[in-house]
């Protein structure tokens, strides 16, 4: 029983043998024919040759028959657009990927050593040598899909190009160091992953993306997203901080970091950071604001009602300038009554209220909305100001904000 299934699997792998000659010898017809029609043909004998059976994609002879049909399909749609006739501009970058593609599978069959362990390639330098001439064309399908915001399609192509350096079908061509599209590659490649918010694809070749420096801080911005995405904490915080130290006013990067020092109450870090950037630029509202918030934030009111100054003579309409110097004020009077020496403090209490008076209405008016921060802190101000009207009107609000 044992010998006739045996025999039964021999007949059966002859059999399966005939059919993949029959096919490629079709296909090979096809080819010679060159018509686009018989080109298509011969690629889907070839693909589904490869379909049908896992074993046949260890058959070097199947990929290159299925690399020339795909070849002259490519050689066609070149003379086509060359002679200015129709043809679908994305099939013919999508063959450029597609030929990449058949050649790097049929490459790591093609290699493999003998039965004397012998490595001899047989279409690599030919293949190689062809598709080098095509190269560009892949930088190009990119951009092209880039224009039409097709993010993903233009990943692709990026990838083969950048990818095609570490392929042993490329050996000595040494792409990294000869070719000058490979950095902008890599930043496109970069952007692309960005747009698809996609961490593993951001991050793949930002090493190399980051050596654009014409993109450079933009290429940092990516990078601190797929960071952000993947929760790394920690490679956020170096990259934010790498950002800040080369471009301090990119609006990118200063904002988020002080926000992560502010988050863990790290003032001092964050009055650091403004230190730095104010040296850099001494009218900077962002800047200002921030050293305002971590003055208020670390208890330095004197400091804090100083560089809010500062901040509304440059900018008079930014809402949180006026907030800052109210609220400073109002928590110094706060810390006035903690002493519990109504008598003793009656007169500063008065005028740190009338001082934080003004402020607080003008940041009523810049920001009507924030009911909820103005309303509490101008009732404490009426109440100790014996303002009855106004502390009506303000009591009002409060009343319909609480209901």
């Amino acid at each position: 029983m044992r010998r006739i299934i045996t025999v039964c699997c021999c007949l059966l792998a002859v059999l399966m043998c005939d059919a993949q000659k029959k096919e490629i010898s079709q296909a090979r017809t096809y080819i010679k024919n060159g018509k686009d029609k018989d080109l298509s043909s011969a690629e889907k004998l070839m693909t589904d040759l490869l379909a049908k059976d896992s074993a046949n994609r260890q058959n070097p002879r199947i990929y290159a028959t299925w690399y020339d049909a795909a070849l002259l399909q490519y050689e066609s749609a070149n003379e086509k657009l060359y002679l200015k006739q129709k043809y679908d501009t994305v099939q013919f970058f999508s063959l450029i990927r597609k030929l990449y593609q058949i050649a790097e599978s049929l490459d790591s069959l093609d290699a493999r050593p003998d039965k004397k362990g012998r490595v001899r390639p047989e279409y690599r330098e030919d293949h190689a040598s062809q598709l080098n001439l095509l190269r560009r064309n892949l930088y190009y399908g990119g951009t092209f899909q880039v224009r039409k915001a097709q993010y993903a399609d233009a990943y692709s192509f990026f990838d083969t190009y950048l990818d095609a350096d570490s392929q042993p079908l490329f050996t000595g061509y040494d792409y990294l160091k000869r070719d000058s599209l490979m950095v902008q590659a890599a930043y496109w490649a970069t952007f692309c992953g960005y747009k698809l918010q996609q961490p593993d694809s951001t991050l793949r070749y930002h090493h190399l993306a980051l050596r654009d420096t014409a993109k450079r801080e933009f290429t940092l911005q990516y990078v601190c997203e797929a960071c952000r995405q993947q929760q790394n904490d920690s490679a956020l915080v170096a990259t934010l901080q790498q950002g800040y130290e080369e471009y301090p006013e990119h609006p990118y990067f200063f904002p988020r970091l002080a926000d992560h020092y502010t988050s863990l109450g790290l003032y001092d870090r964050v009055l650091e950071l403004t230190a730095r950037g104010l040296k850099i630029n001494p009218r900077n509202q962002l800047f200002l604001l921030a050293q305002s918030v971590a003055q208020l934030n670390a208890g330095n009111y004197e400091d804090c009602l100083q560089t809010s100054e500062q901040l509304i003579a440059v900018n008079d309409t930014m809402p949180e300038a006026y907030f800052n110097v109210a609220t400073a004020h109002l928590n110094q009077a706060l810390a006035l009554e903690k002493e519990n020496e109504p008598r003793k403090n009656r007169l500063k209490l008065i005028k740190l209220y009338q001082d934080a008076r003004p402020y607080m209405e003008a940041y009523r008016k810049l920001a009507p909305d924030q009911k909820r921060r103005w309303a509490p802190a101008l009732y404490r101000v009426y109440l100790n100001l014996n303002m009855g009207k106004q502390f009506d009107e303000i009591d009002k609000v409060l009343k319909k904000l609480n209901n």
